[in-house]
């Protein structure tokens, strides 16, 4: 297979950079060329040779192709120090631009290319446009460089998801050339002056590995061919002066008109190239089983930290594993491999391979009218009708429905002077009929298209406590479903402010669909305009989403995918603050690697703010999945005694 690649796409590549002597940039991972030079040895000297005479650029990615910001800090700095070595070592050159792997962008990435000598990064134009809202704006109104999480500044060469599409459609017979040099020509009256004709794969040009059953067959003329042809007449008709990568990165750098700013919003803080479909869900939790996948690196990368494993060769095995290739459209045989690399990755470091536990306690249970009164340093209380359960410390004080899956009423810290931070907005609490419904805290939501159901724990339940030997009280329920058990427990701490909704899947059916659950209901402080969400996507440090405008990552891009995507979260961190008071939503992503997601909307005076955790959503790379596992959250002001 590899060998058919290099032949049907990468050596034609070098063909049409020496036949049109364009200076095209190529970006290869370091994995990459390290199979090439490996199978064909031949491509490599032709590329060095290019490299050398300045024929062509070779643009960086890393050592692997993986998902900047869904994988740990820690990870994306090895990916990178391993890419440059095999840069080094086989080209004898190392790269000054880099370009984001599937254009899925974060901020913290501006500190990791700097870190390692980039002098600027290519990154999609499109859907940035979008986050900053300028998408009404000329191409040009986007920024010339982008600022990191904390201080770092790179310029940016700016991709474009539509000129590439548009090349790809030309290559594959989709549209004439006449309707390419048109969409063209309109684009340079608009005010372009920097085109990026092409920023994609080669792989999809004279090659059909057969991934997708509705794949066509190649071009009859040569799909390369007519992209040669395509380049002879943006020369000849449209008369372009073709520049290389790091020309055209200069002449951004050195711009009069400076436009310095970071490249994400709150409804968009992980842009993506393409459209709406393809987004960060697509590699967290989509896939065969992103989710399990996911989880199990988290896991080896965490194991490699605590340990101070500096052997490259270990590092090296979890960038692989953690390519995002294993993680969209991969054949069963591919997987298989995957699994079975995975597997012994886990055993050599002696790491469990074991997914989803219960949560639940040995000891025995009390029933609610044995706990009702004094219990442990909590009193528990049940209101007359027998639906609002009441516990209160002198830390927490929480209200329980017993009706809806034991949701949260209410939950209030002492430290927050007891005013409620999470919990249930009523139906008619918004005037607007849009929000017209009842909005929980802590509940499960199950979506299943196909089967045209949804699922909820929104039954009346039966809760059991357990006071354990700490002090804190664990109090569980068992939901029935349709599709297997929610075994549901919510413990409250008796030495800190906070709490953990625990949710356990047992014996679960295949699901294919989306599960959303832990899901939070902000209230008072915590739902007003200009309300910070921080967390790190792939990052050392934290990045800042400030809730001002509309955020929907919880919508439907179409009937086949189901959210716009979400947070990487890489540290299994969020806090929520305000002027005055934070909020801590914590999980470890080794035990479940989920998804976050925001909602947020205004309406009037008031607006509806919620934080979800997706365990697996759907889109057009979704397998059906059994492996749910269990999923353990956090909720804490992040004061302890």
């Amino acid at each position: 297979m590899w060998a058919d690649v290099i032949r049907t796409c990468y050596h034609p590549l070098l063909d049409l950079i020496e036949k049109t002597g364009i200076p095209i940039g190529t970006e290869l991972t370091g994995w990459t060329l390290k199979q090439i030079e490996q199978i064909d040895i031949a491509w490599v000297e032709r590329f060095k040779a290019l490299l050398n005479t300045n024929g062509c650029e070779l643009i960086g990615s890393g050592y692997c192709q993986i998902i900047g910001p869904l994988v740990p800090h820690k990870v994306n700095e090895w990916n990178q120090r391993l890419g440059l070595q095999e840069y080094s070592r086989i080209l004898g050159v190392r790269p000054d631009i880099a370009l984001i792997n599937e254009m899925a962008y974060s901020n913290s990435l501006v500190e990791l290319y700097q870190q390692f000598g980039y002098r600027g990064f290519i990154m999609d134009r499109d859907n940035v446009r979008l986050a900053l809202e300028l998408d009404n704006l000329p191409m040009s109104s986007v920024p010339t460089h982008a600022k990191g999480a904390n201080d770092a500044i790179l310029p940016v060469l700016w991709s474009d998801s539509i000129l590439f599409q548009k090349v790809q459609h030309y290559a594959h017979g989709d549209i004439v050339i006449s309707d390419y040099l048109d969409y063209l020509k309109k684009r340079i009256s608009s005010g372009d002056t920097l085109l990026p004709i092409y920023c994609n794969d080669a792989e999809v040009f004279d090659y059909r590995p057969g991934r997708f059953s509705e794949e066509r067959p190649t071009h009859t003329e040569g799909e390369w061919q007519r992209i040669k042809n395509l380049l002879h007449s943006v020369e000849t008709e449209v008369g372009i002066e073709w520049v290389t990568p790091t020309d055209a990165l200069e002449f951004n750098n050195k711009a009069t008109n400076r436009k310095v700013s970071r490249l994400t919003s709150a409804a968009h803080p992980i842009p993506v190239k393409k459209q709406a479909k393809y987004n960060i869900a697509r590699w967290a939790v989509t896939g065969r089983d992103d989710l399990w996948l996911n989880t199990m690196c988290h896991r080896i990368a965490k194991h490699l930290t605590e340990t101070k494993n500096n052997n490259p060769s270990s590092w090296k095995e979890m960038c692989e594993l953690w390519t995002s290739d294993l993680r969209t459209h991969i054949t069963e045989k591919r997987w298989h491999k995957a699994k079975k690399q995975l597997g012994a990755s886990l055993k050599r470091h002696n790491i469990s391979n074991g997914f989803g536990k219960s949560y639940l306690q040995s000891g025995k249970y009390d029933s609610l009218a044995e706990a009702v009164g004094q219990y442990g340093d909590a009193m528990v209380e049940i209101d007359n009708d027998g639906i609002l359960l009441r516990i209160s410390t002198n830390k927490i004080q929480m209200n329980l429905n017993l009706r809806r899956g034991m949701t949260i009423q209410k939950l209030a810290f002492a430290s927050h002077d007891m005013v409620p931070c999470i919990g249930t907005l009523p139906h008619g609490y918004f005037s607007c009929i849009s929000l017209g419904a009842d909005y929980y805290s802590g509940g499960v939501v199950i979506e299943l298209p196909i089967e045209r159901r949804r699922i909820t724990d929104l039954e009346q339940v039966n809760p059991h406590f357990l006071l354990k030997n700490n002090g804190d009280i664990q109090i569980h329920t068992i939901i029935t479903s349709p599709v297997g058990e929610i075994i549901k427990s919510i413990e409250i701490s008796s030495s800190n402010e906070s709490i953990s909704l625990n949710y356990h899947f047992s014996k679960w059916s295949e699901i294919n669909g989306s599960i959303r659950l832990g899901n939070i209901t902000l209230l008072n402080d915590f739902s007003q305009e200009g309300v910070k969400v921080l967390c790190s996507n792939g990052g050392i440090d934290e990045e800042c989403f400030i809730l001002n405008n509309e955020v929907q990552q919880i919508a439907s891009p179409s009937t086949l995918v189901s959210s716009f995507g979400g947070l990487g979260a890489t540290t299994g961190d969020i806090s929520i603050a305000n002027k005055h008071k934070k909020l801590r939503l914590s999980w470890e992503p080794s035990e479940c690697s989920v998804m976050p997601l925001l909602q947020f909307s205004p309406s009037n005076s008031r607006a509806l703010s919620r934080v979800f955790f997706s365990m697996t959503e759907m889109d057009d790379t979704k397998k059906y999945s059994a492996n749910m596992g269990s999923f353990s959250l956090s909720i804490s002001t992040g004061i302890e005694n």
